[in-house]
């Protein structure tokens, strides 16, 4: 990727995201093995014997199978790993009748696959790792340039332009290059704000009940008298803040850019014009907010269970997510609450990372690449395909209002619609600001950079430090963003087997790279 002046790469973000949009809440936020190939090392005879037969693989007689299928004209079905809640009983069901029209459409049927929000980092892992087949792949800034470099995804810089020129046309190119990993293109970005925003949000009845002032909430600190007054009214059976391995405190790492190379704990402030690369549990701010999490851990503001359970709770009294003003109708829909009082405090900002907050690949071992990239054109301009990944099925999972707006008729539909494609095609729900995206517009317009936007880290030649470090932190997140571990002892820990395992290799090589790209 040629590299671009900070000022350029800003003035395209600006110009570039102005109506863009992404889901509210996001951060808050088993597949079927069929190989690519059957075995080649089969002679003629073996092939025609039922010995051999009864020695082919399950998954090998399935790619078989649907290869034969291709050939014979019949509809192909495509794997799309994502990441979600829990599906409902009904979700094949209803998977089953969306690919009715995408077959319509398009020629190919889905088969949607979701991981659970704290499992999904493993899953896709494990997947990845053990070259399971699957054809689309939701990714984002954790794990999509490990990917790449471990040769799991195709390089679609050529074919996202001849086979869907659509799709390609449609996605500005500012987000086409905050993708690009050594010059090319390996996930369709999703079209959305590109810029960073931070909300924190209260039940309204609380805020009414004990007379909180929201004009006081700004940052962590502040919001500690409000969850201690709530949970001192409201006794041992309430937690103000419920947790959990797929939502742990969102944010946390907000005034910092992760150089959008999946390793959290290294970063640059984001206002640091020197562009010093830093572990960021070794800086003040960090650990002081890693104390203050603790704290509520151990008074129990926080869920005793927020380190190990998975599972997404409702009717939560406090929450953060990154979003827009008028988001906050679809937090209080997602969580069953009547009305949330919500606050900006963070943001709006720019960041690669930001870009790459969500991404669909396709897999380099797929069998029907171009069809993969039909169907992200598909869900990226046609509405009617939009809304039905978006909510699910109309009768059974939301119904259109007279107005043209969504009312949702249940709650369970877990597919998130920020993982799928552009909001820029998709109905407005009912209850929300028919002006949203103008305040999305508002935000990218007033949004600051960080001083490193437009770098993305090159893990090339750190990719075996890079995995060792991110083991160890796997091992220790869960516990310290949920407040469970005494950060006092848990971060000198931390930080020593992350030095153990490489991190001061990458710092030098990521300030290296930093300083080259600068000049």
């Amino acid at each position: 990727m040629k590299r671009k002046s900070l000022s350029k790469i800003l003035a395209l973000g600006m110009a570039a995201v102005m109506t863009a949009a992404m889901l509210a809440g996001c951060g808050n936020s088993d597949a079927e093995k069929a190989p690519a190939e059957p075995a080649a090392d089969s002679s003629e005879q073996e092939k025609e014997s039922t010995d051999a037969a009864d020695d082919t693989s399950e998954a090998e007689t399935e790619t078989k199978t649907e290869d034969t299928s291709s050939a014979s004209g019949e509809v192909p079905t495509l794997i799309w790993w994502t990441v979600g809640g829990t599906p409902a009983d009904d979700f094949d069901e209803a998977i089953a009748q969306i690919s009715d029209y995408s077959e319509e459409k398009i020629g190919v049927r889905l088969d949607v696959k979701i991981a659970g929000w704290g499992d999904y980092d493993s899953k896709v892992n494990t997947i990845v790792n053990a070259g399971e087949y699957f054809d689309i792949m939701f990714t984002n800034n954790t794990n999509y340039s490990k990917f790449v470099n471990l040769g799991a995804f195709e390089n679609i810089s050529d074919m996202v332009q001849s086979v869907t020129p659509e799709l390609y046309s449609f996605v500005p190119e500012m987000l086409w290059d905050g993708v690009q990993i050594h010059g090319n293109i390996y996930a369709v970005p999703t079209y959305k704000d590109s810029s960073l925003t931070q909300f924190y949000y209260f039940d309204d009845q609380y805020v009414q009940k004990y007379n909180i002032d929201m004009g006081t909430v700004k940052d962590m600190a502040s919001i500690d008298p409000i969850v201690r007054t709530i949970k001192e009214g409201e006794g041992k059976s309430l937690y103000p803040l419920m947790l959990n391995q797929g939502a742990l405190w969102n944010g946390f790492f907000n005034e910092y850019d992760g150089l959008a190379g999946g390793i959290q704990p290294i970063g640059v402030k984001i206002d640091d014009p020197e562009r010093k690369v830093v572990c960021t549990l070794e800086q003040e701010d960090v650990q002081a907010n890693l104390k203050l999490l603790h704290s509520w851990y151990v008074d129990g503001i926080i869920n005793p269970d927020a380190n190990v359970v998975t599972e997404d709770s409702k009717g939560n009294v406090f929450g953060n997510a990154q979003g827009w003003p008028s988001a906050v109708v679809q937090w209080q829909t997602l969580q069953g609450v009547e009305k949330y009082d919500a606050v900006k405090v963070f943001g709006p900002l720019y960041t690669t990372e930001t870009i790459q907050g969500s991404m669909n690949a396709v897999s380099v071992n797929s069998n029907y690449k171009e069809e993969a990239l039909k169907v992200l054109q598909l869900i990226n301009t046609d509405s009617k395909f939009r809304d039905m990944c978006a909510f699910g099925v109309e009768g059974n999972h939301f119904e259109y209002l007279e107005d043209g707006t969504v009312k949702r008729l249940r709650d369970d539909w877990t597919w998130p619609a920020y993982t799928q494609g552009t909001f820029f095609v998709m109905s407005n729900q009912e209850g929300s600001d028919p002006n949203q995206w103008d305040e999305v517009k508002k935000q990218n317009e007033e949004a600051t950079a960080s001083t490193c936007l437009g770098f993305a880290l090159d893990v090339t030649n750190i990719q075996n430090e890079v995995s060792n470090v991110n083991t160890v932190w796997d091992k220790y997140k869960y516990d310290m963003l949920t407040g469970a571990s005494d950060p006092a002892e848990a971060v000198p820990k931390c930080i020593e087997e992350l030095k153990a395992a490489g991190l001061d290799t990458i710092m030098a090589e990521a300030q290296k790279q930093i300083d080259e790209f600068f000049k």
